[in-house]
């Protein structure tokens, strides 16, 4: 078989394994804090970025009010160092008074007020990795049901100070304690990134059916060698964490950190492009109240969200790696469409590559190659013409490619699957 056809093989076996809730169809986007702002906690001395309400009401009104909430970028995520030192007197984990006065429970109307949702942050141990109460296997029926009280969407469950044994166990049991609230809570399970993110310890077949997402590999930091890290550990594992992701079942390859401080132009544009090739969650970690314009226009191109919602859910992969360190990625889309990424990891001047689409594994035929970064439809090819690609260094070229077909066949689809119904800005 071409490796087109491989690739939608392995999509319908393993559609059927996904978390039953529902959720997180198309790749859940939207804000977490926790790479940009950590555990700052110092609210009298920098009361705009510790973690406190303040800052997710700001975040949230961004999202509601700069049109990203439009493009799908829907979660506020609370991360880690939001609780209290101590449960309640009911055995309750609660908010720190200081530093969230209103509670959970009325930052999730302010946020749902403004059409979005909240997640929040737990860990499966006796403490979470900044040192806060943590859930405990005698404790997850009452956690799943407070954070559910509370209006929580999304959990993201950790795995500090837990072991294997405890982890095998409490994964599963707070899947089915989250499902038996019956609030619909999204769940992202830290579990394979504890266990080397690779089978035999991590059976990724369970981890379809109790998690709607999960983090594989160690957290990104704001650098471009972090980013290449992630990357290299996910193509190249790619035959086996490809057949893993789905509707509803995503690998997490973790935050983007476009606009932060540690990425060039170039690199925000390749990792946006690397992660919607991996139909990876989009969830930035930055300061929206504050976001350039360059950073904005990449994380806001409808064409890239495009590609990271399409509604099959087939993860990408790479088809190359060039001596000339050009790599080659490919993701299927629906409608027989399908994004090609060109990628450098050259550091000295804009290279020029040269290849044609049959050598890429295109059926005969000619297309429509849209060039999502420059947002320019351009001329059209056949599989056997030859065309180049000037690649500037860490940077990407990303097509977003059609089969030229009679139009009556395409003229009711809409490419994307984006909440709202966004299409892409250009003519199928």
């Amino acid at each position: 078989m071409g490796l087109p056809v491989v690739i939608f093989a392995l999509a319908l076996t393993t559609v059927a394994m996904a978390l039953d809730n529902g959720l997180m169809r198309t790749p859940p986007m939207g804000w977490l804090a926790w790479e940009r702002y950590r555990c700052d906690i110092d609210c009298d001395n920098d009361p705009k970025n510790c973690i406190s309400e303040t800052l997710f009401r700001d975040m949230a009104d961004r999202l509601a009010e700069d049109g990203w909430r439009e493009l799908g970028y829907t979660y506020v995520n609370i991360d880690d160092c939001w609780s209290s030192k101590k449960r309640d007197g009911k055995g309750r984990l609660q908010p720190d008074p200081k530093r969230f006065p209103g509670g959970i429970p009325e930052l999730a109307r302010y946020v749902h007020d403004r059409g979005l949702l909240l997640g929040i942050y737990g860990d499966l141990g006796t403490f979470t990795c900044m040192g806060y109460p943590g859930t405990t296997l005698d404790n997850i029926e009452t956690d799943a049901q407070t954070f559910a009280d509370w209006g929580i969407d999304m959990l993201k469950f950790d795995g500090c100070y837990s072991n294997a044994t405890e982890q095998e166990k409490g994964y599963p049991l707070m899947s089915k304690a989250l499902n038996a609230t019956g609030r619909p809570i999204g769940y992202s399970c830290s579990w394979p990134a504890y266990q080397g993110g690779l089978p035999p310890k991590v059976n990724y077949t369970q981890l379809g059916e109790i998690c709607n997402l999960w983090r594989n590999y160690g957290d990104i930091q704001d650098s471009w060698d972090s980013v290449l890290n992630i990357v290299d550990w996910f193509f190249n594992h790619q035959d086996i964490l490809q057949t893993t992701a789905g509707p509803g079942r995503w690998n997490d390859p973790d935050m983007l950190v476009i606009g932060d401080f540690g990425l060039s132009l170039d690199q925000s544009r390749s990792q946006m492009a690397l992660w919607a090739i991996m139909a990876a969650p989009l969830f930035m970690s930055n300061d929206l109240r504050t976001l350039n314009s360059e950073a904005r226009t990449i994380l806001q191109n409808k064409a890239v969200i495009a590609i990271n919602q399409d509604k099959m859910g087939v993860q990408g992969r790479r088809l190359l790696k060039e001596k000339s360190e050009i790599e080659v990625f490919w993701r299927p889309l629906s409608n027989s469409d399908s994004a090609l990424v060109f990628f450098s990891r050259r550091s000295d001047m804009p290279y020029r590559y040269t290849t044609s689409l049959g050598k890429l594994n295109y059926k005969a035929g000619s297309y429509k190659v849209y060039d999502v970064f420059s947002e320019k439809l351009m001329p059209g090819l056949s599989d056997t013409t030859d065309f180049t690609v000037s690649i500037n260094p860490s940077g990407v070229v990303m097509w977003y490619i059609s089969p030229l077909v009679p139009l009556s066949f395409r003229q009711n689809y809409r490419v994307s699957s984006l909440h709202g119904g966004l299409e892409l800005p250009f003519p199928l």
